[in-house]
């Protein structure tokens, strides 16, 4: 029998005396949305169920990041630079999208790198890269700043709201039996924290994002969860190995700092953010244009803080699919192409 149908096996012989559901959050979004493409959850008994969490970086970011990245290109007169999912994410009162519509200068850009060299090309211009990202992407926006200030760019800055998932999980304990950890996350960090994790009562699994890779990881999680004991294995071996990728761990240490940092939905979750060390602090956008504080208003009818929380399924929402859909976003979990809701969509309720 070969590794996908002997997980296969495992996972749908699955019962529970008790009753209960072995509840499995993925919190990764990429692994939310291959999951329902791979048609992984018609396989599950009815004694699994799987959540969605906090693993997508344009979800768990603010309404406040997107008020000010508007103040930012409407107030400020800075162009800015953004992966293409932020641009619909709604704020409080417009999208960057609306933004645009009132002549604010939005580009799409594919890295932060790209964000330098546009900023190079247009020195007269003050350019600022929206910052976004777990420990997988902020290795780029600290060589962007690297960069920058190598080339001596004064008209370059970030607005960041880069996030690290250790905290995170911490926050979210007690919401499922057992995590699916991100494999792309620990490429960078290893796997000392999941480990740790395990001392404090957390389990989890690292995958990766193949049909095999999922399918095994589930078929992991099953059976250890059945000895009673928290746990950890790490099932993405060929790409997550223990010490991580010190290079971008030295990387990100050097240009930024842990600070407390806002999710949506799980609220401030302490030292789970980073920020730019005071030596970069010429090329923070808050800094550099004395941005105020701004708390965003979410609305009231998006449930967007429940389903990244795991307390609700995207169905369950009342705007789900009816107001709200991928062409007209009520929240940012609709808009992204890792978004739970966005998958929900998509793939239909499974």
């Amino acid at each position: 029998m070969n590794t996908i149908e002997n997980a296969k096996e495992i996972i749908s012989s699955y019962k529970r005396e008790d009753g209960k559901k072995l509840r499995i959050m993925e919190v990764c979004g990429t692994h939310t949305h291959e999951i329902f493409r791979l048609g992984i959850r018609k396989l599950l008994p009815e004694s699994v169920e799987l959540i969605s969490g906090p693993g997508c970086p344009v979800c768990v970011t603010p309404i406040g990041f997107i008020d000010e990245a508007c103040m930012l290109a409407l107030e400020k007169g800075a162009e800015i630079c953004t992966f293409g999912d932020l641009i619909r994410v709604p704020g409080t009162e417009m999208s960057l999208a609306g933004a645009r519509s009132k002549g604010a200068v939005i580009k799409t850009v594919y890295s932060p790198l790209d964000a330098v060299s546009y900023a190079e090309s247009h020195r007269d211009e003050q350019v600022v890269f929206l910052a976004v990202g777990f420990e997988t992407t902020t290795p780029s926006a600290c060589l962007a700043v690297e960069k920058a200030k190598k080339l001596g760019l004064e008209n370059f800055s970030i607005l960041g709201a880069n996030k690290t998932m250790p905290n995170a999980y911490k926050a979210l304990e007690g919401s499922a039996d057992a995590f699916l950890y991100p494999g792309h996350v620990n490429a960078i960090t290893g796997t000392a924290v999941c480990e740790e994790l395990v001392k404090k009562g957390v389990s989890g699994v690292v995958t990766g994002f193949t049909a095999a890779e999922l399918l095994t990881a589930l078929a992991v999680t099953i059976e250890l969860s059945q000895r009673g004991e928290p746990f950890f294995r790490n099932c993405y071996p060929r790409v997550v190995k223990p010490e991580g990728n010190p290079a971008a761990i030295k990387l990100m240490e050097k240009v930024m700092t842990p600070c407390d940092s806002e999710w949506r939905g799980l609220g401030i979750i302490p030292m789970s953010g980073m920020i730019l060390r005071d030596e970069y602090a010429d090329f923070d956008a808050r800094k550099k244009f004395a941005l105020p504080k701004i708390t965003g208003k979410p609305n009231p009818a998006c449930r967007c803080g429940d389903v990244l929380q795991g307390k609700c399924k995207p169905s369950d929402c009342k705007v789900f699919g009816k107001v709200c859909t991928p062409l007209h976003p009520i929240g940012a979990c609709m808009v992204s192409n890792e978004g739970a809701c966005s998958a929900y969509y998509q793939y239909g309720n499974l």
